[in-house]
């Protein structure tokens, strides 16, 4: 049993960073009411920027040609820790500090202003929802479970809830950044890789993939995990993974609609909501703990 969970994981582990983005991308066209693009999109553009060399600036140094690859490889790391759980969730901030650090250094090594808008925004949202990321992966690393109750299942979405406000944050998406906009007044991803091209924007592509795949999977099993659903007492982790990636699907369709109807906010509001999401967790928290 224990060896065909895991080959299941491996299926898992390959196929949904290809069609998690791709659900995102056809949910979000659909809503609008458009065809969309196919949902192997991404794949198809990784696969075509991956035949192309990349063309680097006059300023371009050790960032542009390291950068790249060490966000990628922490971004699989990450990938793989929230699929096959084999460490602690605790060290993803540090891989995620470590591919901030990356981006920054390359945003800023390429000399472009937009390099310098991205980051100082990148900063502000690093900022404001690290401390709710790094909370609520402490809560997943416990052992703390929600009763199967209204209270209970009450408490769960209002932390859940919090949880996804800082994912968004993290992905990029609305309201904090939106990837349709291509304005220099709304971009903060997308400024600081305007000057990536050929294999070097395809990793970074590849990495913002499997960025969406890990926080989808980690918000699931934080909530599965965490809530004393009866299909838990079987045991055998093949149909609680199944929840947990089936789930992972259906918040894919949500973020697509989400992304399709909903605006980025001003810069001021970010740190207010973060910072009343922030205190909103720990009071929630002490509630829970009551």
């Amino acid at each position: 049993m224990e060896l065909l969970n895991l080959f299941i994981l491996i299926i898992y582990f390959i196929l949904f960073p290809l069609f998690l983005g791709g659900i995102i991308r056809k949910i979000r066209a659909r809503a609008q009411g458009r065809k969309g693009p196919p949902i192997l999109q991404n794949l198809y553009d990784f696969l075509r920027l991956w035949q192309k060399s990349p063309i680097d600036g006059p300023n371009s140094a050790f960032f542009a040609e390291n950068a790249p690859v060490t966000i990628f490889i922490s971004s699989l790391i990450i990938w793989s820790i929230a699929t096959f759980e084999w460490s602690s969730v605790l060290i993803v901030p540090f891989f995620l500090a470590l591919q901030r650090m990356c981006i920054l250094g390359f945003a800023m090594e390429t000399g472009t202003s937009f390099g310098g808008l991205g980051t100082s925004r990148e900063l502000l949202l690093a900022i404001c929802s690290e401390p709710i990321l790094i909370m609520s992966l402490l809560v997943a690393q416990s052992k703390l479970e929600v009763g199967f109750s209204w209270m209970g299942m009450i408490m769960g979405c209002l932390f859940l809830g919090a949880f996804l406000v800082a994912i968004l944050g993290e992905i990029a998406k609305p309201p904090f950044d939106d990837p349709r906009t291509h304005l220099e007044l709304t971009m903060v991803h997308e400024a600081m890789l305007l000057e990536a091209s050929g294999r070097t924007l395809a990793y970074f592509e590849a990495a913002a993939q499997l960025k969406i795949a890990t926080f989808l999977i980690l918000l699931m099993r934080v909530g599965v995990e965490h809530t004393n659903f009866f299909f838990r007492k079987i045991g055998d982790g093949i149909l609680e993974n199944f929840i947990v990636f089936i789930g992972a699907v259906f918040l894919a369709v949500f973020l697509g609609y989400w992304e399709a109807r909903s605006v980025r906010r001003k810069w001021i509001w970010v740190p207010e909501i973060m910072g009343m999401t922030f205190l909103f967790l720990l009071v929630l928290g002490t509630l829970i703990k009551i």
